[in-house]
């Protein structure tokens, strides 16, 4: 969709796709399952030195119960996975629905609206204060021109230069005046919400490339003051309603329930050639726990089905049970086809609504 944006729109700083960003995705996802692979046969054979249990190391017989305290290790690891599945595909649900309702009803949902008058009082001391700062970083030679374009050619480009800061210091004046005026942002009038969230999400950008580039060189005590504001900004921008963190959760557990069954059967029972025993289960189950909660901590998404059974897979190599190359390679080619197949798709779909729409 960003692409088929990117060529079918005017071009600014903030349209297309962050191709940096996108790089980074894309080697985590690549990189998650060998990390679940390795780190899951590690653990197996790490508990098979650890915990002498036999019954551990044993697969499912017929109906039969495992031991309960095998059985309370498999909901421990199972809740884990869950928890840290719906924390990382969580967000991505969460994300496309607050784009769908800021592109629909900007008015409600472009700006946070539950923020208190306190605080965004607290936002217009904080802007000031901002201001007044960048000021010491504005060079006497730098020209006033357009701030909001000045601002964007530099996310565009990655080149500061000296209207950049004189742009930016610009910017955030005129953010802080305007919500002088209004004094909440529920008060902000229809017609200047989109605008004013630009601006907010303008000035946000540029200082997190700022910081990431270390040009210009703040003092220690205006980047705090830099970062305070940013947050503040932040605040009133990159926001989930209730709602839709709750409706996320509920259509992704209502989903797990009634499509569980032939994902499990192949997690479970067609990646090796011998049924999962109860320690490769719950080390496939540690690992992807571990391995998606430190990507969701890190900002990254990553699929829980690629770690998940990238796991198995390094247990059964752990226990040497052999792998049914059949299923690993239908399961590698869906990995490969999902990424430009879902491109394509959307790329399309917004081809064409823009073409239905005018």
């Amino acid at each position: 969709m960003g692409i088929a944006n990117q060529v079918m729109a005017v071009k600014t700083g903030t349209s297309g796709v962050d191709w940096s960003q996108a790089a980074n995705i894309g080697k985590t996802l690549l990189i998650s399952p060998a990390v679940g692979f390795v780190f899951a046969l590690l653990l197996l054979l790490i508990a098979k030195v650890l915990i002498p249990k036999p019954e551990l190391y044993e697969a499912p017989e017929g109906d039969a119960p495992p031991p309960w305290w095998i059985r309370s290790l498999l909901v421990l690891t199972c809740t884990g996975v869950s928890f840290a599945h719906g924390s990382n595909d969580g967000q991505k649900g969460m994300g496309l629905i607050m784009l769908i309702l800021i592109g629909t009803v900007p008015t409600a949902y472009a700006l946070n609206h539950a923020v208190t008058a306190r605080q965004s009082q607290d936002f217009i001391a904080v802007s000031q204060q901002a201001s007044a700062t960048l000021s010491r970083y504005v060079d006497s030679s730098a020209v006033i021109g357009d701030a909001r374009d000045d601002v964007t050619e530099y996310i565009r480009t990655r080149q500061f230069n000296a209207n950049t800061m004189l742009a930016l210091r610009t910017l955030v004046s005129d953010i802080g005046n305007e919500m002088s005026m209004y004094k909440e942002l529920r008060h902000v009038p229809a017609n200047r919400t989109p605008n004013f969230r630009n601006d907010m999400y303008l000035v946000s950008e540029a200082l997190r490339l700022m910081q990431k580039s270390g040009q210009p060189q703040f003092a220690a005590a205006d980047v705090d003051v830099l970062k305070n504001y940013k947050k503040h900004i932040d605040n009133a921008t990159k926001f989930i309603p209730g709602w839709v963190k709750v409706a996320v959760a509920m259509a992704l557990g209502l989903g797990t329930m009634v499509g569980w069954k032939r994902i499990v059967v192949t997690v479970g029972s067609k990646i090796g050639k011998d049924h999962l025993t109860y320690a490769q289960g719950a080390a496939a189950e540690i690992t992807a726990m571990a391995t998606i909660g430190a990507a969701d901590w890190f900002g990254m998404p990553v699929s829980t089905t690629h770690v998940l059974s990238s796991g198995v897979a390094g247990t059964m190599a752990a226990n040497r049970s052999g792998l049914q190359w059949g299923t690993v390679r239908n399961l590698a080619l869906a990995w490969v086809l999902t990424l430009p197949a879902s491109i394509v798709l959307a790329g399309f779909l917004f081809w064409l609504f823009r073409r239905i729409t005018g």
